[in-house]
């Protein structure tokens, strides 16, 4: 592996981090809160840390897939290092563990936080804290490969080992080209949710980086209560419509502004995710009416808002569904492990492996009583390959095995089932609440330590779907090829 090659590429992708902190230096200049100076030797930190290691590892090659490995890995945890920086400079988060934590669940898009007083904090640093959502979101790595061919570097790996989900579209024989319009219905559809949102009675700060937080599907919020502060169902149905938007394949979104309308129904995984939301909502919805005093399009807008924003992993709350009866709350725990579509920046398992698997459950009945029948899993009318449905099994198993690793650990430091359990799936869902001492308007901080650092590699790994991460633990990756 070309370690050149490596450094000077994530010294690229660093460079985009400080060149987004200026953004937030300038939101901090406007409020004048007193935070821009922070902020400010944020930026200088990672700029000198990212030009120095360009500078260094000027001699480089073309990427293989091994360094592609590493680069996604490694850049995802120095963001994580540089987002982390305005949180200390600026005193916000003084902790370097909570600051760790909060900005690595902020490039995760996990949402889940250690701040109990979120409205404490100078605006420059809660644009910050929203703003590495977005970049998330779609992921810097993507935005960085639209731009690094033309510094000489290729790109193709890191996308493959950066897009989410089990299979990655090109829209374009270019790959540069594919993140260029990923990036612009990502912006497009933010635009479009800030000034619906302003619409609505919000300012341009709040709407701005609860659009952020939406569109990646992250769920940082400048309220303490987040959506619920507002108090406004228009506000929460404009949520609604762009949380379900975000857990859809960007590629059906871009086939959609083409002209392709029907692309949409024709696309299995989206009929499979759709169905599963509405399911899952007239359940709860049913089970609510049945025993609560609430108002009918009250609850089936708490529902709907609350199925999505774990199902697609935002991690927003409009109401506490701790308060629920316990059957809608395992309901929307299942949720959280499905998660969105392929290609949408939502996490979990996604629901195309969720298909396939229930797919394969029934293939494996089926050959039970036909054991010489010849039948194929099939996605859009395509057979699905064994290998892919192998690596989908392979994929649910390393799931479950960190979960139950992560359940135990979080038990040796006395923390209880329900919090355990959940906090696990919501950081490897990248969801963000949980229950128990995690649940929708509580946080992270009163978890030990320990438990940060645990969580915090559970929220990486997620993000990256484990094996991009898993394979730098193997001896083999080591080994001079």
């Amino acid at each position: 592996m070309n370690i050149r090659s490596v450094l000077r590429t994530i010294g690229f992708i660093l460079l985009f981090v400080a060149a987004s902190m200026l953004l937030s230096v300038g939101v901090a200049l406007i409020y004048g809160d007193g935070d821009a100076s922070g902020i400010l030797i944020a930026t200088l930190v990672t700029a000198v840390v990212a030009i120095t290691s360009i500078y260094l590892n000027r001699q480089h090659r073309e990427l293989d897939v091994k360094e592609g490995f590493a680069i996604v890995t490694f850049s995802w945890i120095l963001m994580s290092v540089a987002g982390m920086l305005p949180y200390l400079f600026t005193g916000s988060i003084p902790d370097l563990t909570n600051a760790f934590f909060e900005s690595a669940s902020g490039f995760t898009t996990t949402g889940a936080t250690i701040l109990a007083d979120v409205e404490s904090l100078p605006h420059g640093v809660l644009f910050w804290r929203s703003f590495t959502h977005w970049i998330g979101g779609m992921g810097i790595v993507v935005l960085s490969i639209a731009i690094l061919p033309f510094l000489g570097v290729g790109g193709m790996q890191l996308f493959k080992t950066e897009a989410p989900g089990p299979t990655t579209d090109k829209l374009t024989p270019r790959i540069r080209d594919t993140a260029s319009l990923l990036w612009g219905i990502y912006a497009g559809l933010t635009l479009l949710e800030t000034l619906l949102l302003m619409f609505g009675g919000m300012d341009w700060f709040d709407a701005v980086t609860h659009s952020f937080a939406t569109l990646a599907t992250g769920g940082f919020s400048t309220k303490n209560t987040s959506i619920a502060y507002f108090q406004s169902p228009y506000i929460e149905w404009v949520v609604i419509i762009f949380m379900y938007l975000a857990g859809i394949n960007f590629t059906l979104h871009y086939n959609a502004l083409r002209g392709k309308l029907n692309s949409y129904w024709k696309s299995s995984e989206f009929r499979f995710f759709s169905g599963s939301m509405l399911f899952v909502v007239a359940i709860i919805v049913i089970v609510r009416l049945m025993r609560e005093d609430t108002g009918f399009m009250a609850v089936i807008r708490e529902s709907m808002f609350s199925a999505l924003s774990v199902g697609t992993a935002t991690g927003f709350a409009n109401s506490d569904f701790e308060l629920w009866p316990l059957v809608t709350q395992i309901l929307l725990v299942s949720l959280m492990v499905m998660g969105g579509m392929a290609g949408s920046t939502a996490g979990g398992m996604k629901s195309m492996r969720v298909h396939v698997l229930m797919q394969q459950a029934r293939l494996d009945l089926y050959h039970l009583i036909h054991p010489h029948a010849i039948y194929k899993i099939r996605q859009d009318n395509k057979v699905i390959p064994d290998d892919v449905v192998h690596n989908i099994l392979v994929f649910f198993f390393v799931y479950i095995l960190m979960m139950t690793i992560s359940t135990v650990l979080l038990a040796f430091l006395d923390i209880d089932p329900v919090t355990g359990i959940t906090a696990s799936i919501a950081c490897l869902s990248n969801v963000g609440p949980g229950l128990g001492r995690v649940g929708p308007l509580d946080n992270y901080s009163q978890l030990p330590n320990a438990a940060k650092w645990i969580l915090t590699f559970m929220m990486i790994a997620g993000r990256l779907e484990f094996f991009t991460v898993l394979v730098l633990f193997t001896r083999k990756y080591w080994e001079k090829s």
